[in-house]
């Protein structure tokens, strides 16, 4: 394909592709916290109890796992334009199954097609982002594209409520369901007019597609020394793997060598387990059922308190992109994490003086205010970052395993908290909140220990730092960082050949 643009105007198309991707995700995210609260679409499924209100919504999220499984399975087959646009296709299918349904298994059919689309999406998006970003910029496009995704959810709280005036009539919910259509079609659309990833067209040998590519994203000819250095070391990079054209084995996966591919894998899989497990969407796909139920507020309300919520959230997120890549990943997640924590508890103690029925007003009031600063950190920190770190973490040859391992951890943990938020909140009460508190005090050791900063380290920088640290243990994390980062492109494209060929010679060995 010819483009017209160059540099970072074509750079731009490619985060402008991710976000309306990530739009679609944060939509599907928000809708149905909304629709709970809805009486017609509530008596077309004969008034569902919680358990078959959480499962409904849930199902959705057993289709994003089911996504990750294809994803992972084909897709560096695909490609990641191809598998983006592959899933929006999907979703699309899905959506109108669901504005379409008149009971719950045609429902949840619906749900299940349309989250193995999102699922296909949210990991292949921040793959393609990573790949085709600058080292200094990653981070802050990446942060960028989740802006998007909270869009998506401000949209969804808006035509919810908006919705609310429009009573007895099925277009109050069939509408929402079906508009996410409109996303998908208008992703599409972005794709098509977006570069492939230069590392894919590599990986796949269209190395003349992928000089291009880097040139006009570079603004400068492919002749350039400095293309030539950068499409030199990708070759080198990806060579190191070509003989691994093989899928990728269990065995390799736990193959103890200076890839360190398990303890990565971990890591980047640490990331979303550490966002739903601290309570995310509880908010994000509940916050008009928590502040009904909980706080017994009124519908309208609740989803007006919602959207205020969320485009609170949108101005913390972006502000995230001027500190991501100065302050770092590992910084901002045990901050994070910390206030995260400090929230949930204001909030569990606030429900248990103030809840539906109190006469303290003033401790109810304290803990709607700390459910709105608990989208202050959370914006600022984990909200976009596990995201962007499993990409980062893993090596090239695991990039696509790892990325739809922590994918798939996400959409495990989100189905988790999803089916169980309705019961809990109905069961539990304030306890139910405190629950989350003592997730995210557990988790800053655990950040603080083990994990390593990737902030403006190129992707193949961010492998030495990992075979720096193997090959001399004595070296702390941040002496190896270091390193790696004061490594030129042409120490590390050495570096990966000679590598490549004390691994063949290993594998020999072992063989025999």
């Amino acid at each position: 394909m010819v483009f017209k643009n160059r540099g970072s105007s074509l750079r731009h198309r490619v985060t402008t592709a991710c976000g309306a991707g990530f739009l679609l995700f944060g939509y599907d995210q928000g809708v149905f916290g909304g629709l709970l609260s809805n009486q017609h679409f509530l008596d077309t499924f004969n008034n569902p109890n919680s358990t078959i209100q959480g499962q409904i919504v849930a199902t959705y999220d057993i289709g994003c796992i089911m996504g990750t499984i294809v994803s992972m399975i084909w897709g560096e087959k695909l490609g990641r334009r191809k598998c983006v646009s592959v899933g929006c296709v999907i979703l699309i299918i899905g959506g109108i199954l669901q504005a379409a349904s008149y009971s719950i298994v045609p429902m949840i059919v619906g749900r299940i097609v349309a989250g193995i689309g999102n699922g296909m999406n949210t990991i292949a998006i921040p793959i393609w982002q990573s790949e085709t970003a600058k080292a200094e910029n990653r981070g802050k496009l990446i942060v960028l594209q989740l802006v998007t995704n909270i869009f998506g959810i401000v949209i969804t709280n808006w035509m919810n409520y908006g919705f609310t005036y429009v009573t007895h009539s099925a277009i109050s919910w069939r509408f929402p369901l079906a508009f996410e259509c409109f996303f998908a079609l208008v992703t599409i659309a972005m794709v098509f007019i977006a570069p492939e990833s230069p590392r894919w067209l590599i990986m796949t040998e269209r190395v003349e597609e992928a000089t291009s590519v880097i040139a006009i994203l570079n603004e400068k000819p492919e002749n350039d020394p400095a293309i030539v250095e950068e499409v030199s070391l990708l070759v080198a990079s990806v060579n190191h793997v070509a003989h691994q054209q093989s899928a990728v084995s269990v065995k390799e996966i736990f193959y103890k060598n200076e890839k360190m591919n398990w303890g990565r894998i971990l890591l980047g899989a640490g990331t979303p387990f550490f966002q739903q497990f601290g309570g995310v969407n509880v908010i994000a796909y509940y916050l008009p059922v928590v502040l009904v139920r909980s706080f017994g507020m009124s519908d309208r309300l609740a989803l007006i308190l919602s959207a205020v919520d969320s485009m609170s959230l949108m101005f913390w997120g972006a502000l995230a992109s001027l500190l991501i890549d100065r302050i770092g990943r590992r910084r901002l997640m045990m901050w994070g994490v910390l206030c995260s924590g400090v929230c949930f508890c204001v909030v569990a103690i606030g429900l248990r003086y103030g809840g539906p029925g109190s006469s303290n007003g003033r401790a109810s009031t304290v803990a709607v205010a700390f459910i709105f600063l608990y989208y202050v950190f959370h914006g600022l920190s984990m909200l976009s970052i596990p995201y962007m770190y499993p990409p980062e973490i893993n090596s090239q040859r695991m990039r696509n395993v790892g990325t739809s391992i922590a994918t798939a951890v996400n959409w495990i943990s989100v189905y988790i908290v999803v089916v169980i938020t309705p019961i809990a909140i109905d069961n539990v009460g304030w306890k139910y909140y405190l629950i989350y508190a003592v997730f995210n005090f557990a988790f800053v050791p655990i950040i603080y220990r083990w994990y390593v900063e990737t902030a403006n380290l190129s992707l193949e920088q961010v492998d030495r730092l990992f075979a720096v640290k193997y090959n001399d243990k004595n070296l702390s994390w941040k002496q190896a960082e270091k390193q790696a980062r004061e490594e030129t492109p042409a120490i590390i494209e050495a570096k990966i050949k000679d590598a490549e060929h004390v691994e063949v010679v290993g594998a020999k060995d072992n063989s025999a």
